[in-house]
């Protein structure tokens, strides 16, 4: 197993909270001179759906248990009749539950993420300077960088342009 001591404390903390302090490509070009080209290869194509690399097993077990619990309580939410999820995780189950009766979409994806963050130092545990901690890394940078889509005044104007014309439409009725 290799050690990246130099290149993993050279990372800032990526936190919940806090906004990305790079890109995802600037993250990839530290590692290409500091990992093995099937890792970097495994790290170029990384995303949160992914199944292999270091790490990623145990993470891909984990999202599908959250997307399939997600799944399930948008469709009961919105009476669509379904089977319940086969595994059940309290902790998946009242956080999604949370989110989905959040006030806002921002502060349900806040919440989805905080609880995919924690899983991720949960998976990482005591690795500090090897495979698991690099790609538990990359995998945080990349829910971070989804959040960089969100932005509150986009949003509101996008709302109030589909609002606008739903209203027209009925108007013209």
């Amino acid at each position: 197993m290799a050690s990246y001591y130099y290149l993993i404390s050279s990372l800032p903390m990526l936190r919940a909270d806090c906004p990305m302090p790079f890109s995802y490509d600037t993250f990839l070009n530290m590692c290409q001179a500091a990992v093995s080209s099937s890792n970097y290869e495994l790290l170029k194509n990384l995303s949160v759906n992914s199944t292999e690399g270091p790490l990623i097993k145990e993470w891909s077990e984990f999202y599908g248990k959250l997307s399939r619990e997600m799944t399930y309580q948008r469709k009961l939410k919105h009476g669509i009749p379904c089977e319940q999820p086969a595994e059940h995780d309290d902790e998946i189950v009242r956080i999604v539950n949370s989110a989905l009766s959040a006030n806002n979409p921002l502060e349900a994806e806040e919440m989805l993420l905080s609880l995919e963050f924690a899983k991720l130092d949960s998976l990482i545990g005591m690795h500090y300077f090897d495979e698991y901690m690099l790609f538990g890394y990359a995998l945080k940078l990349q829910l971070l960088q989804r959040q960089t889509v969100f932005e509150l005044e986009k949003g509101k104007e996008e709302f109030k342009r589909l609002f606008d014309g739903i209203q027209a439409k009925i108007l013209s009725i």
